[in-house]
């Protein structure tokens, strides 16, 4: 394991700063202006904070609210961690959405979190900050990890309603943004109770709903003889790489194989072309 190793990213305009860490360092108590939320990812630490005494081991999640005195120190050697900073005004535009508008706290209780499935929400919320295409899936993604970190209980949406007329305007514009705070507006409910509700509806969140709807529009653009290119911006996607990306996700093989497949109208073989790199 390396030693004092720290690599920094700001991120969404300066309203998050991802930081990956290796240290054997012991750190004295200093504050944040930031909430933060992590995941220690290779050994373990011990440290003291205004929440009382903790350790924590690889796997578990840590947190600090703004303000908030804390430590840090290796138990044996050097551990690394993966952080996540937010500033205050984000996190209070996302607990007056979990709250629908009500004044609430925003106090992360637990310093040290032991729960695979926060752990698999944080490390699905920092790779979609990460991606340069990733901004309504991020959105999606922080929304339910800070709905369960406040320990927030799946909201009632009532009847689908108007939750269809959500799908309906995917449906019409998959290749359109599809905001989920314009969502939110056209379903009149919150932007979680949109995700939530929605994922009820169609078994997708919105992005991944409009993906797939766009998939769909990049499938038969390229049945029909378009280049890939223009398949791909035809459809709603970034870029070819960006197309490329989710249709391998989705479908363990690339446009490229597709293609050739429709070309030649022949079965699709995997093997006729190497996925590329992400």
């Amino acid at each position: 394991m390396k030693r004092d190793s720290f690599h920094v990213q700001v991120l969404h305009a300066g309203a998050i700063t991802a930081v990956d860490a290796c240290s054997a360092r012991s750190f004295a108590r200093h504050a944040h202006d930031e909430f933060g939320v992590g995941l220690v990812t290779d050994g373990a630490q011990r440290s003291w904070s205004g929440r009382g005494p903790v350790e924590a081991v690889r796997g578990n999640l840590i947190t600090v609210n703004p303000g908030e005195m804390h430590d840090g120190a290796p138990i044996g050697s050097a551990r690394s961690w993966s952080m996540l900073y937010f500033g205050e005004r984000m996190v209070g535009t996302i607990v007056a959405d979990l709250h629908e508008g009500r004044l609430s706290s925003r106090e992360l209780h637990a310093p040290v979190v032991d729960d695979r499935r926060l752990a698999r929400l944080f490390a699905a919320a920092r790779e979609a900050a990460l991606q340069p295409h990733g901004d309504a899936a991020f959105e999606e993604r922080l929304l339910t990890l800070f709905a369960s970190l406040f320990g927030m209980p799946k909201p009632s949406v009532g009847p689908i309603g108007r939750l269809s007329q959500v799908r309906e305007r995917i449906d019409d514009a998959p290749e359109r943004a599809h905001p989920l705070v314009e969502l939110a507006a056209l379903a009149g409910l919150s932007r979680y109770q949109t995700l939530r509700g929605f994922a009820r509806l169609t078994g997708l969140t919105p992005h991944a709903y409009v993906l797939q709807r766009r998939l769909d529009a990049a499938r038969r653009h390229i049945r029909h003889g378009a280049a890939l290119a223009d398949a791909a911006a035809a459809a709603g996607f970034a870029d070819q790489s960006h197309m490329h990306r989710i249709f391998l996700t989705h479908h363990g093989f690339t446009p490229g194989v597709y293609a050739g497949a429709c070309r030649r109208g022949d079965a699709i073989s995997s093997k006729s072309e190497a996925p590329r790199a992400r």
